[in-house]
This record gives C-alpha cells, sequence and structure tokens, in this order.
C-alpha cells in the first residue's frame, strides 16, 4: 500500500496530499538554506577581509543556534501548538535569510544567526510532526524527507557560485528565500490545527540516567564526532579544492554532489536497520568509507568525485544511522527524549566548533593538508565509537550498565 493510501486511512481535517507537500517543502529549508554558504567562504573572507576561522562562523553560528534553541523548541509547541511552532520557524527563516543577504558584515553573521534559530525549531518539530499523525510510515518519510533535503542542498550548492557571478553574493544569498517562502503557503492551510508535539519530542536537557549511561555518551559522541567531521567538510571543502586547482564552479558542483550523496544511504540504511539488531558493522563500514573519501581526497585529487560520493554516503549515512540510535537504544518515550536533547545540544555544541578549529588550524598552518589528516583521524574514532553505539542494547539493561 501506498504512503497515501495508508495516511489517507488516518483521520486528518486536511486531505494527507498537502500534509505531506508541506513536510517535503519543509525540508528542503533545513539544510541548503544555511550549507550552501560554504562555496562562497572564499568571495566572503575577500569582501570583508575575514581570515578562514572568522569565515568558518557562518557555518558554526547555525549549530551554536541549534544547540541552544533545539532542546526548547517542544515548549514552544507546547505553548502555541506545533503547526504554529512550525510557521514561526519558517517566518524566522525568512527574516534570517534577507537579513544575511542585506550587506553589511554585521547583518551577515546576525541573519546566519536567526536563520539558525528558524531550522533549529523546524529539524526538532517536523520529526514529532511526523511521528505523530504518521506512525506507520515513520521510517518511509523520514526517509522521503531526507531525500529531498539532500536534493535542496545539491542544488544550492551548485547554483550558488553561478548566481554570485551573474550577479553578487548578496543576491545568490537571497535567493534561498523562495524555499521558505514556498513551504509557508503550503503550511497556511494547517494553522487551524492546534496540537501537541508527539511524546517523543526533545525536551530541555537534564541530569538522569541516560546522562550516567556509558551507552549514551557513546551514541552522543558518535554523533558529535560524525557531526564534526561533517561540517567541517561541508564548510571547507569548496576551498579545499580550489586549493587543488579546481574553479570555484567545479568546486560548487563538487560541493552540491557530496550534499546529494547524503540524502540516499537511508534506503540502503533503513531496511538493514529494521532486520538487523546489531548495527556494528554497518556503523564500521560507514566511518570506514568517510575515512577512505578523505584518504583519496588527500592523495589523489584528481578522483575528486568518487571521494565526495563516497565522502557523502559514508558520513551523511552514519549521521541517519547516529540518528536511529537514539530510538534503537532507548525503552521508553520519555528515554528517547532525553537521549535526543542530549545529544543534539552535546552533538551539535562538538560540530559547532569544526568549521572555526579547522580554519584556525589552515591559517596556522597554510594548507588544507593538515586539516585532511585531522579529519581522517576522526573518522578512524568514529569506527571505534561504532563498537560501543552499534551494538545490540538499551539503556538501563543489565547488560548495558555493565559496558
Amino acid at each position: 500500500m501506498s504512503v497515501l493510501s495508508k495516511m489517507s486511512s488516518r483521520a486528518h481535517p486536511l486531505n494527507p496530499f498537502w500534509i505531506i507537500a508541506g513536510i517535503l517543502v519543509f525540508s528542503t529549508t533545513l539544510r541548503g538554506t544555511f550549507t550552501a554558504v560554504g562555496p562562497l567562504l572564499d568571495v566572503l573572507r575577500d569582501t570583508f577581509g575575514m581570515g578562514a576561522s572568522e569565515a568558518g562562523l557562518l557555518i558554526t553560528l547555525p549549530l551554536l543556534v541549534f544547540c541552544v534553541v533545539s532542546p526548547f523548541a517542544a515548549l514552544l509547541a507546547r505553548e502555541y501548538g506545533l503547526e504554529r511552532a512550525l510557521l514561526l520557524a519558517l517566518l524566522v527563516m525568512i527574516g534570517g535569510i534577507l537579513v544575511r543577504s542585506a550587506g553589511p558584515s554585521w547583518g551577515l553573521f546576525l541573519g546566519t544567526c536567526l536563520l539558525g534559530a528558524g531550522i533549529a525549531l523546524g529539524n526538532t518539530l517536523l520529526p514529532s510532526l511526523i511521528k505523530r499523525d504518521f506512525p506507520d510510515q515513520l521510517t518511509k518519510l523520514t526517509a522521503i524527507y531526507s531525500i529531498a533535503m539532500g536534493i535542496a542542498s545539491a542544488l544550492g550548492s551548485a547554483a550558488v557560485v553561478p548566481l554570485a557571478h551573474s550577479f553578487n553574493w548578496q543576491i545568490s544569498l537571497a535567493a534561498f528565500v523562495v524555499l521558505p517562502a514556498a513551504s509557508v503557503l503550503l503550511w497556511l492551510p494547517q494553522l487551524y490545527r492546534h496540537t501537541p508535539v508527539s511524546p517523543g519530542t526533545a525536551t530541555p536537557p537534564h541530569g538522569g540516567a541516560v546522562w550516567r549511561s556509558p551507552l549514551a555518551w557513546q551514541v552522543t559522541l558518535f554523533f558529535g564526532v560524525n557531526s564534526f567531521v561533517y561540517y567541517a567538510i561541508t564548510a571547507w571543502l569548496p576551498s579545499i579544492l580550489v586549493a587543488q586547482g579546481f574553479s570555484s564552479t567545479e568546486a560548487g558542483s563538487l560541493h552540491g554532489i557530496m550534499q546529494l550523496a547524503t540524502a540516499f544511504p537511508a534506503l540502503v540504511i533503513v531496511p538493514i536497520v529494521q532486520r538487523a539488531k546489531d548495527q556494528r558493522g554497518l556503523a564500521i563500514g560507514l566511518a570506514a568509507s568517510g575515512l577512505i573519501a578523505l584518504v583519496g581526497l588527500l592523495l589523489m585529487p584528481t578522483f575528486a568525485l568518487l571521494w565526495v560520493v563516497l565522502f557523502g554516503f559514508g558520513i551523511g549515512g552514519a549521521f541517519i544511522l547516529a540518528l536511529a540510535f537514539i530510538g534503537l537504544r532507548t525503552r521508553t518515550a520519555q528515554q528517547t527524549a532525553s537521549l535526543s536533547g542530549m545529544t543534539q545540544s552535546i552533538g551539535y555544541l562538538m560540530s559547532a566548533t569544526a568549521p572555526v578549529l579547522i580554519g584556525a588550524l589552515r591559517d596556522k598552518l597554510g594548507s588544507w593538508q593538515p586539516t585532511l589528516v585531522a579529519c581522517i583521524a576522526l573518522c578512524a574514532v568514529l569506527a571505534l565509537l561504532a563498537l560501543g553505539a552499534g551494538r545490540s542494547l538499551q539503556i538501563g539493561t543489565q547488560s548495558a550498565s555493565k559496558s
């Protein structure tokens, strides 16, 4: 039975087609609106006289905002309703994109923070809407919206440099406003609904059994290290490729291909996770894919197309698996919410340091090669963490507590 036909059997006051369309268009705003800045970092550095570490803040700031805002998104949704909270997220994104592209450097950074706040609300609450309204199709819809998010990111990364060459960087970044604007139009019919979030939505992080669990920390660090590597490469891949002899347009296209490659592991991983109780082999394989890709990029950059696809598939797949671990390693909805808040707050804090630290390393050593070596080493660490996070255990069980 198709997704639409199964959803039609659920009691929705709104046609399921419009709900699905709203979810998919919403998903296009959640990554590409800020990761597509990566291909323009060299242009922005030249325009404002920034160093690599300062320019890296344009990727870091949204992640820091994720860390602060994500755990409290559920409180907003409980007060005003999930649909209204998601509309607010879109409006904040629109404001952030417009402020970011206004021109002055303060607007660039302020707008980036606002955009991060809107994305943080959407990242946290959109999965809750899917889980609440379509629990029987949760895995399938999550995979579909991950693909939509990846395709939008890929197109944004590929288009941002040509737009900047044809016009300027302001218009290039402002063009992304069409994504949340289109989503607002599809979201408006849902505003008469005033419904709560699902019980599994992340809540403000706090202490407790989850925070004292070694297994929870293994899952959190798996998420955090993977995110660190992903955002380090997302921020600086175009600059690395330009330093290796590619044009800025080619580098932007390869950046887009990498983003696209992160979308499709869900089609492979979801069926495997559903069948296999133990995910250690899968997690190690995905970490190894990222490691091999970065070694290839370091030693044989001529085959960059192969390496960016392999990196996107491996690290993107590990990200999807890390999110799956949150549900697989917990026994109750309350535990799931607590572990989700823990992984998002600590994981995004770790990943937020990546663009700045990698940029600072490049500024200090004058080369991108040491940064690739550092990310290769972290992929090895990720494989080691997979040995713990991928085990068929749950937090609070006797086996887990002894781990």
